[in-house]
């Protein structure tokens, strides 16, 4: 780990401009390092915090195919949609680039032949699978199959999203192509590929040696996991229509792998911010004294911890991440997060739905953020962490002292008298905080962070409640005035800590109190924050009450969208060979009532009915009982197919059966008569 670094590289992992960003992206990669950016700049810090979108994966142009549009179209509606959710967010990049950009395209295309010129690439000749169809070689979206790991059907050509290995689309048992649905066949062409096998040794002493005691140890368990597996050339070229040019002779039709050209993405977006800040963009990517940190979810740290660092080392100029604290993953109401099955929580939606209440959301995420392992949003929950932590502590706190400080002095901050040993011990408590806050951010445990700003707040609802200013104030007024010159310097103080965890509040904080010039520093530096004869202005409600109609507005989104999942995803049995009239004229259909019921004896399944066919009463045997109770099922219209042949079942013959369906969750449904006047015995044709 880099002590005392000169100055900071931060990357956040460029999003695929595919579809808007929900809270999974937001909860693994987005806040926690907007959190971390903001605060070294609190600090002083020189920051580099940097992003931008992947604007040349294959999921682009399974999208373009999908809605019928180039790829540019979907690259510039996605652009424009996340690039303003990040805005509206209050995500702090100090450059957001793309990766279709002049920059990227010409730094990627010196980065790849840097190292061809190098010779750190095997040219071969291999067997890809290729559409014969659709006359094409497959990327490794456009493959899906089973994948030989966990036996998931539906993993993809470079990943199994069940069990989270990287894979090639030749791994793959019984593959398909999703663009016509064939099997593919195995065709010879030609890429590069970078020889990992060759930075083994490299690896294992960088980070599982190096790194063993800073970086985390879910990261360094899927590291050595691979390394133990035996690290092989990787392709970093791709039979492609989109993309950037492998820049070689012999290479036409070829793009980069966009797993070669994501990560210098971040370089390219550093070079357009540095050129417009008038930086010099090297001193970020190859001064010792710059530390550089990746922030990304679990599924992106193969690329990040073994193919990129394997990237900068052949290039042999570049420094290495310090760190890469990857997220585990954030999942729905239980489930697991799918953008394909509309199972999220769209930024752009909620800023809309939930207008100004940024703060309360990155707050949630941080409280309940998968830094170890995964962990679940609930809206119940979102809605208690507003009203019962947001609201009620830590707005509380602000607005009692806020109120009392206008009722008692006109909103001017009274002079301190003498200091109570409490007051003492309060205020030595709030000068303490900074560094504790800052022990668990700079080890990347923003959750535990988050939860000691909200000691403050506590701590300050604790002084009022334990003081009582408002009961003191007429009979000692003088030690008021101190009481809540105390209070005023943990209000000040929460101003600054609050920045990087809810800067909108941190910002209407600011106005309120009439601050603006606080470092993190300031509140164990300072001797006090908010000076006596300052001024301050009226109280607002920093968080408002979520109500009960707004939560079971989201619910019933997602319900829906649940119910819209299964319509999508039923299957509906294929019709039956054709039969003539007289085939069906031979069934004898009647309207029956179920008169008695009970289980079969040693039978699961199975219930005896006594059925009042209007031709007679006669026990019909239905495999019914994981369905239905006896008790449901007594005096049930039904419709029975009474010229069946009878058949023995355990020794009890049955004489008929009854018609059954499926409703769309599986359950059995009865097909029945639903007009009241219909008799038992109605033939039914």
């Amino acid at each position: 780990m880099l002590e005392n670094p000169k100055r900071y590289t931060i990357t956040a992992a460029l999003p695929y401009t595919n579809g808007p960003i929900h809270i999974g992206h937001l909860a693994g990669v987005y806040v926690p390092s907007d959190i971390y950016s903001r605060y070294l700049r609190l600090q002083g810090k020189d920051v580099a915090f940097i992003c931008g979108s992947d604007e040349h994966g294959v999921a682009i142009s399974m999208k373009a195919k999908k809605e019928g549009i180039t790829p540019q179209q979907v690259i510039d509606k996605y652009d424009g949609i996340i690039r303003k959710s990040f805005i509206d967010f209050g995500i702090s990049f100090d450059n957001y680039s793309r990766t279709s950009s002049k920059i990227h395209h010409d730094t990627a295309s010196e980065f790849f032949r840097k190292l061809y010129d190098n010779g750190d690439f095997i040219e071969e000749v291999t067997e890809q699978l290729y559409d014969a169809k659709a006359d094409q070689f497959l990327a490794d979206r456009f493959v899906t199959g089973t994948c030989p790991k966990c036996e998931n059907p539906e993993a993809y050509g470079d990943q199994c999203e069940r069990c989270g290995s990287t894979l090639n689309a030749t791994d793959l048992i019984n593959p398909k192509s999703t663009i016509t649905g064939e099997t593919p066949i195995l065709k010879s062409t030609k890429h590069w590929f970078l020889p990992l096998d060759r930075y083994d040794d490299f690896l294992k002493e960088w980070i599982l040696v190096g790194h063993a005691k800073d970086w985390k140890t879910n990261v360094l368990g899927q590291v050595k996991s691979w390394l133990d597996d035996g690290l092989k050339p990787r392709a970093v070229t791709r039979d492609l229509d989109w993309g950037i040019d492998v820049p070689v002779e012999g290479a036409e039709g070829k793009k980069l792998y966009v797993w070669f050209d994501a990560p210098i993405g971040y370089i390219s977006s550093t070079k357009e911010w540095a050129a417009r800040e008038g930086k010099n963009w090297e001193d970020y990517w190859k001064k010792d004294d710059t530390k550089l940190v990746h922030f990304i979810g679990k599924d992106n740290i193969v690329f990040h911890c073994i193919i990129f660092p394997a990237m900068l080392k052949a290039e042999g100029s570049f420094i290495l991440p310090d760190n890469v604290p990857a997220n585990e993953f954030l999942n729905l109401e239980g489930n697991k997060l799918s953008t394909s099955k509309n199972w999220a929580v769209w930024l752009h939606e909620y800023l809309i739905d939930f207008p100004e209440k940024q703060d309360v959301l990155r707050y949630a995420l941080t409280a309940n953020a998968p830094e170890t392992k995964d962990n679940d949003f609930t809206w119940k929950d979102f809605q208690a962490r507003n009203n019962n932590e947001l609201a009620a502590i830590f707005g509380n706190f602000i607005n009692r002292v806020v109120v009392l400080t206008n009722k008692y002095y006109n909103g001017i901050v009274p002079s301190p008298n003498e200091f109570s040993e409490v007051d003492e011990q309060t205020l030595a408590e709030l000068k303490a905080y900074p560094a504790v806050i800052s022990s668990s951010i700079e080890r990347y445990r923003f959750r535990e962070a988050q939860g000691e700003l909200m000691n403050v707040a506590r701590l300050g609802n604790k002084y009022l409640a334990d003081e009582e200013p408002w009961k003191m104030v007429k009979t000692n007024p003088e030690r008021v005035q101190t009481q809540m010159y105390v209070a005023l310097q943990i209000a000040a103080a929460l101003q600054v800590l609050a920045e990087p965890f809810l800067p909108f509040t941190s910002g209407k904080l600011s106005k309120i109190l009439k601050l603006n010039s606080l470092s993190w520093n300031s509140v164990t530096e300072t001797s006090e924050l908010i000076p006596a004869g300052h001024q301050i202005g009226e109280a607002e409600i920093l968080f408002a009450q979520i109500e009960d109609a707004e939560i079971q507005k989201q619910i019933d989104k997602l319900e829906a969208t649940k119910k819209a999942n299964v319509m999508e995803n039923q299957v509906t049995e294929p019709q039956k060979p054709t039969s003539t009239f007289e085939d069906f004229a031979k069934l004898d259909l009647r309207v029956g009532t179920i008169l008695e019921a009970e289980k079969m004896p040693k039978a699961n399944k199975l219930l005896v009915l006594k059925v009042d066919t209007g031709i007679d009463v006669r026990t019909i045997v239905s495999g019914i009982a994981e369905h239905f109770s006896p008790e449901e099922v007594i005096g049930k219209r039904v419709t029975v197919l009474v010229n069946l042949a009878p058949r023995a079942l355990r020794g009890v013959e049955s004489q008929g059966m009854i018609l059954m369906t499926n409703d769309k969750e599986g359950k059995l449904v009865f097909v029945n008569p639903d007009a009241d006047d219909v008799e038992n015995g109605a033939l039914i044709s």
